[in-house]
């Protein structure tokens, strides 16, 4: 009788696979999701082996505690918990102002202060548990990863007691100074992710079409804010990474809303970031002023690999985009890989502690789109352990 019961699952499993649509994501690879899909069809063993692994992590996500921007022990200056509320990392109490006011900047240096408002933090763990969660459902099959991911999602975006307002008017505020600005952007990136997961969880029976719907209704309203306020034409004015950053996530809602128009807008309008921000070299001369140049330099690629990403969905081809300088988003991967590496010394300032394994999705993605396989030499060099959705979404074995 178990064995009956097996080989039916089996089959039914196998359904499943086989008549799954290509999924209408936007940074993650739909046609790479479809390749592994066929792949646990065939059953491949690395395969199947990653996707045990990932099991295990959406198995240990069903026990999380949904979170939201209630949560937070602070309340911002509007009265209202469910606007989302952080504060700015670099700037520290100043012993020499009476109260420590105003707060004085220290580049690159993080406040622990910060972590006392767990916003940022829950939205990241959102983004994180949405996304092993809903690769889970998709690659499986199995229900209980996509009724996790709805309950998750239903518990920040649409319960009248724990919803987010689409808004980031609080966001990294300095005590003395502001109660938010438009730097603050930057801290919704994980919105990207979360977008992909839901476009993923689509066809699943536990996120309901209304729910689907008012999922997007609520991303339209944040973009319409993004692009209308005063936090966010600040940040869309921005020349460095956050300008970047800005492009990302507003080209990604524009499309996940449907609304392209606006997306190719946006995407012809980022050139002029690459034209001001990408030297001749390689160099990105406002991300080397910082005080981790390093960093910040392979943060803004991240975000240029995102940015081509979308583009890519409008028609528009950013990767092979040149600037009047004569560089491209390749010239500047280019030019950091011998330093990120340490295969070169580091000139400028990098205070902190550089995460080579941040190169991964990068070199991944650009083995990929310039086919060229030392990209993909290198990859495997910088590949972080344990890190069994990046394999999935990024490893060359597929």
């Amino acid at each position: 009788m178990k064995r009956i019961i097996l080989i039916l699952s089996t089959f039914i499993f196998f359904i499943f696979i086989s008549s799954a649509q290509t999924p209408g994501v936007l940074l993650m690879d739909a046609n790479r999701l479809v390749n592994i899909k066929k792949n646990i069809q065939q059953q491949d063993a690395p395969t199947l082996q990653l996707v045990t692994a990932l099991r295990k992590q959406a198995d240990d996500l069903l026990k999380m505690k949904p979170v939201s921007v209630i949560d937070k022990a602070f309340t911002p200056t509007s009265g209202d918990k469910h606007d989302y509320m952080s504060q700015a990392p670099y700037f520290w109490y100043d012993s020499s102002k009476p109260n420590g006011l105003p707060y004085m900047r220290k580049d690159g240096v993080r406040n622990p202060e910060i972590n006392k408002i767990t916003d940022h933090r829950n939205l990241s763990e959102l983004d994180n548990a949405c996304r092993t969660l809903s690769l889970a459902w998709y690659l499986t099959g199995d229900e209980k990863y996509a009724a996790k991911a709805s309950a998750l999602l239903q518990y920040w975006f649409l319960n009248d007691a724990t919803k987010m307002n689409p808004n980031l008017n609080f966001a990294q505020a300095i005590p003395g100074i502001t109660n938010g600005r438009g730097i603050g952007i930057i801290e919704t990136i994980s919105l990207t992710g979360i977008a992909d997961a839901v476009n993923l969880l689509k066809g699943s029976k536990s996120l309901s079409d209304k729910d689907n719907k008012s999922i997007h209704e609520w991303y339209a309203q944040y973009l319409n804010w993004m692009l209308t306020s005063k936090n966010g034409n600040e940040e869309h004015a921005a020349k460095n990474n956050h300008g970047t950053w800005f492009y990302a996530q507003s080209i990604d809602f524009a499309l996940f809303t449907g609304n392209t128009a606006k997306a190719k807008e946006l995407v012809e309008e980022s050139k002029k970031r690459i034209d001001s921000q990408i030297d001749a070299a390689g160099k990105m001369q406002l991300e080397l002023a910082r005080t981790n140049g390093l960093g910040y330099s392979t943060f803004n690629l991240q975000a240029w690999f995102r940015v081509a990403t979308l583009a890519q969905h409008t028609g528009i081809n950013l990767w092979q985009y040149v600037n009047p300088q004569g560089a491209s988003i390749r010239t500047a991967l280019d030019w950091l890989l011998p330093f990120a590496l340490g295969q070169k010394t580091w000139t400028y300032q990098q205070i902190g502690e550089y995460n080579k394994s941040n190169l991964y999705p990068l070199l991944s993605q650009a083995a990929v789109v310039y086919k060229d396989a030392n990209y993909a030499t290198l990859a495997g060099q910088v590949q972080p352990d344990k890190d069994v959705v990046g394999a999935l979404l990024y490893a060359n074995n597929f």
